[in-house]
């Protein structure tokens, strides 16, 4: 299968929300896409459908981040499809809150697995697979600094993404790939609105200094600066693009 611009993309948990509109932006940017899903595969298929429609080269393959073998199937997809990958998004994640007390070992583990299990095999992968001059970009998010009741786990799965990033960019700078995160603010995504009343979901609005929420747009934009030309020299870098919320 041939790609737009000779160039491909891997986008973990693409089948909606972030993930979905990374994969339509950098489809819209050159790029062939691979639109990855754990479940729900007429979401991943109609993300796939979008893109070809826009003139776009897509495929959609399943795998479940949090399990070991699952980015290996990802990137053997990519090369199959594609002659190989330039291009690793770690967006799949998952979030279940409770206060540390209140955390169970299942909901621990998974998200553990997922998040920070799930983005070092991308990494893993993605130091061995990726061709020279690719970009690996992760998804952390701003609750990292914040340190709020009940996200400390999820916080935790964070940090250690970005912490894994700053060490990944200095061990693959001499193969010109840069590695770099992107921290969200709230963001209007299921992600984020799942559980949350219509007065929360205002009073966090009203601590966003630029007075609303972040829309997957927003963030699909700053990955795309990172996968591009323009981002060439940005480096082991966290970008908290969450409308100054911190």
């Amino acid at each position: 299968m041939a790609t737009q611009n000779g160039r491909a993309a891997l986008v973990t948990g693409a089948s909606k929300g972030i993930g979905a509109e990374i994969a339509r932006r950098l489809a819209l940017d050159g790029f062939s896409v691979v639109v990855n899903y754990a479940r729900g595969a007429e979401a991943a298929d109609s993300v796939v459908r979008e893109i070809e429609a826009a003139g776009g080269v897509a495929i959609a393959v399943q795998a479940d981040v949090g399990d070991p073998k699952g980015v290996v199937r990802l990137f053997d997809a990519g090369e199959q499809a594609f002659g190989g990958l330039d291009v690793l998004v770690n967006n799949a994640g998952i979030m279940k809150l409770a206060p540390l007390a209140g955390m169970d070992d299942a909901d621990f583990d998974r998200q553990i697995a997922v998040n920070l299990g799930g983005v070092f095999r991308g990494m893993r992968e993605g130091a061995r697979r990726l061709r020279d001059g690719g970009r690996i970009i992760s998804l952390s998010s701003s609750v990292v600094g914040l340190y709020q009741p009940s996200y400390g786990v999820y916080a935790a799965t964070k940090a250690g993404v970005e912490a894994m990033t700053h060490v990944l960019a200095r061990e693959l700078g001499t193969r010109g790939i840069t590695v770099n995160v992107v921290a969200p603010g709230p963001v209007a995504t299921e992600l984020f609105l799942d559980g949350k009343s219509e007065a929360l979901v205002e009073t966090i609005t009203k601590m966003i200094p630029l007075g609303r929420l972040g829309q997957p747009a927003d963030i699909a934009g700053v990955v795309s600066f990172l996968a591009g030309p323009d981002g060439g020299w940005v480096n082991g870098q966290v970008l908290r693009a969450n409308g100054g919320t911190i």
